[in-house]
């Protein structure tokens, strides 16, 4: 079915079965997910909570990162979580519209991206793709692309090796798994690339797909994410 057509078909809000018009969800839904839990900012850098008595990110000040920014749509806790599990677990891939409508609108809320950033998803390995049929990733970006009216660059991001799947290691593990994951195509040389995935949980994927970018001759990197672990 059309994406179009999506915006404009009666739908029922995927959490509380409400009806929508459209890939989305209802009002009090989204205002529930999105609020700030106890009115505490997100780090502009990485998305985290902020601590309660911090006014920086301890993250960030002692891990440098190679992007500029994140923009987080929702904590990745329940009720939310059920969306990036409808789509990567179900494969519901209607879910990549409402996730693209949450993530855009938070971009839109944070300033929005320069007229000529280009949109890169996450390359997804062979094993999921084969498990899924489909990159959660690259659905999400592709709905993106449309919502914020910039060009999608699938190709600009490239996956060198095969990894275990990121829930089965731990922060340290990610961390080296993640080292060179990724190379950047020359297309991105001179541009602003918004790199898009579902979750961002260490950091670790996006940091690399981000140096892989900065290498390729990008000239900076932002990440665009569904959803950010707590």
């Amino acid at each position: 079915m059309g994406r179009r057509l999506w915006s404009r078909i009666g739908c029922d809000c995927p959490l509380c079965g409400a009806r929508v018009a459209g890939a989305r969800l209802c009002g009090g839904c989204e205002a529930d997910i999105t609020a700030l839990p106890r009115g505490r900012p997100r780090c502009p850098c990485c998305a985290l909570r902020l601590p309660a008595t911090a006014s920086t990110c301890p993250a960030c000040l002692g891990a440098p990162r190679a992007y500029v920014r994140t923009f987080a749509a929702f904590e990745y806790a329940p009720p939310a979580d059920a969306l990036i599990q409808m789509l990567k677990i179900r494969l519901r891939l209607s879910m990549g519209p409402v996730l693209a409508r949450l993530l855009a609108a938070e971009v839109r809320r944070g300033g929005g991206l320069p007229a000529d950033a280009l949109l890169v998803p996450v390359p997804a390995g062979r094993a999921s793709l084969r498990l899924r049929g489909m990159n959660p990733a690259g659905e999400i970006a592709r709905s993106l692309a449309a919502e914020l009216a910039l060009p999608l660059a699938r190709g600009a991001l490239r996956r060198l090796r095969e990894t275990p799947r990121q829930t089965s290691l731990g922060r340290r593990a990610r961390q080296i798994g993640a080292m060179g994951l990724f190379a950047g195509a020359p297309q991105v040389r001179g541009r602003h690339v918004a790199v898009v995935d579902d979750v961002m949980t260490t950091g670790s994927t996006v940091q690399a797909a981000a140096i892989a970018l900065l290498a390729a001759g990008a000239a900076s990197v932002t990440i665009l994410v569904a959803a950010r672990t707590p």
